[in-house]
């Protein structure tokens, strides 16, 4: 991974949604080897149950910003204090289909153990970037959305866990932009 790309990337905004949020892609280096940390969402929350996500949520008022308000979520989350964290840089916002305009920002954390929170995180998870990037681990599939119309899903297995939605789209910008890798362009399936 060359996470200077995303140090000069230019992110491009999303302001037409009805709600903001922010989220933090944590980049660990274990032995030699980066590594990207996930969250499993806890299976009684309305929104997403059970499913893999970076740290992060909704806008707050308090916040000063929305990098404010991705680095408070992930404290809450897994108590990932802000001030571990080298942040790199952001990516582009990306639309889900609950109307927000999520903003994925990048950052170095430390190589420690964290403490999911149990009211929103059943388990923290590190899922190295060589595992992501193999494509015998990557499928995708093509949706008609009734408001998007046609979308593709993206999903990486990894060690047990299925990262896909909105997360996997963040996930395919944040590998397409530092590795050489590309999302294989094979259509695995069609609803």
């Amino acid at each position: 991974m060359d996470l200077r790309r995303v140090a000069e990337f230019t992110p491009r905004p999303i302001e037409d949604q009805k709600h903001d949020a922010g989220v933090l892609i944590p980049v660990i280096e274990r032995d030699g080897e980066y590594h990207l940390l996930f969250t499993k969402r806890a299976d009684h929350l309305g929104k997403h149950p059970g499913q893999m996500s970076f740290p992060g949520g909704g806008n707050e008022p308090g916040d000063v910003d929305i990098q404010e308000t991705a680095l408070r979520e992930a404290y809450e989350e897994i108590g990932l204090h802000p001030d571990e964290v080298d942040m790199v840089g952001r990516l582009d916002d990306i639309r889900t289909i609950t109307e927000y305009a999520v903003t994925p920002f990048v950052g170095m954390a430390p190589d420690r153990a964290y403490d999911p929170n149990e009211r929103e995180v059943a388990e923290v998870a590190l899922l190295p970037v060589s595992a992501l990037l193999d494509d015998e681990n990557y499928e995708y599939e093509h949706r008609d959305h009734p408001y998007y119309g046609e979308i593709v899903i993206h999903y990486f297995h990894v060690n047990g866990y299925t990262v896909w939605g909105a997360t996997g789209r963040i996930l395919v910008q944040l590998l397409e932009l530092t590795t050489d890798w590309r999302a294989p362009m094979r259509l695995d399936r069609r609803i």
